[in-house]
């Protein structure tokens, strides 16, 4: 299709061929992404092949995926899904996992063997068997150049140690919330984002470990989602500690409530009051400073 032709079927309402997207897994507990494909008759539960960095992996189709949803948009896509398994392909597939509960156990008898203070978390083997990948966890740096020797020798492959930290063994092992659904890291998120105590405090949140830390034992990650809406609504309020006159008597703002847009204000005699948008809006700022007559 020529570029004027697109452009006449944008023009008329009609959208341009596009790609079909998919939600594909390329382990049976992993973690799902998108995929683009030329092919849109892929049924759920079906192995096809998608390109990866390291070339082509056998994933299983979950399901279909919402389109661009509407001409103009783009949407984008992890991996793009090229074909079908082959029968000898998909054999090879459903033996995978096999292979990997292999490398593992053995991986985990010559730690102990090596008496090495690691902790193993999981084996990734490449579809092609070029590479084997073990991941674990570690308080300190670990020498494991004999236990890579040993590995070498057994698997007759690249092996390649990878140390990862307590939020990424969390992501990959899975797990449910305090909130009751599947863990954030583990179904859907790409990166991890920096969380900090600032952001519980922010969102007037108890400061208990217990209640803002997940199954890692680091803060949650959703302590990220509300932040910047938290941050914004405080930013145009005024600040806890400056002052404000409601007729003719001085109030310190003694807390904000973000959400509800509303302000806790307290006077010289201990009266409170809790002022809305529109109250506290119209009202005139004082100066940020304690005036003469406040005892308190």
């Amino acid at each position: 299709m020529t570029d004027m032709e697109e452009q006449a079927k944008i023009s008329s309402g009609e959208c341009p061929e596009e790609d079909v997207f998919y939600r594909i897994r390329f382990r049976s507990k992993g973690q799902e992404f998108t995929a683009s494909s030329p092919m849109a008759d892929f049924l759920a539960g079906e192995p096809v092949m998608a390109k990866t960095d390291h070339g082509l992996e056998p994933a299983t189709i979950i399901k279909k995926a919402p389109s661009c949803g509407g001409c103009g948009a783009k949407r984008g896509a992890s991996y793009t899904v090229t074909r079908r398994l082959t029968e000898e392909e998909r054999e090879r597939y459903e033996n995978l996992p096999v292979a990997e509960q292999k490398g593992f156990t053995v991986c985990t008898e010559l730690i102990a063997k090596h008496s090495l203070e690691m902790s193993l978390v999981r084996v990734e083997k490449f579809f092609n068997g070029s590479k084997i990948i073990f991941y674990f966890t570690a308080d300190n740096r670990v020498d494991f150049r004999e236990l890579v020797k040993d590995l070498v020798q057994e698997f007759r492959t690249r092996v390649e140690m990878r140390q990862v930290g307590v939020r990424h063994e969390t992501k990959m092992l899975g797990g449910l919330g305090t909130c009751g659904r599947e863990l954030c890291c583990s179904s859907y998120m790409k990166k991890f984002d920096s969380v900090s105590i600032k952001m519980a405090k922010e969102q007037d949140l108890p400061l208990n470990p217990a209640k803002i830390s997940g199954v890692c034992n680091r803060l949650l990650c959703c302590l990220t989602y509300e932040f910047p809406t938290y941050h914004e609504q405080r930013r145009k309020m005024p600040k806890i500690g400056s002052w404000i006159t409601l007729n003719g008597v001085e109030y310190k703002v003694k807390q904000q409530r973000p959400l509800q847009q509303q302000l806790i204000v307290v006077a010289a005699n201990n009266e409170e009051l809790v002022l809305d948008e529109k109250k506290w809006q119209s009202l005139q700022k004082g100066k940020n400073k304690k005036p003469k007559s406040d005892k308190h």
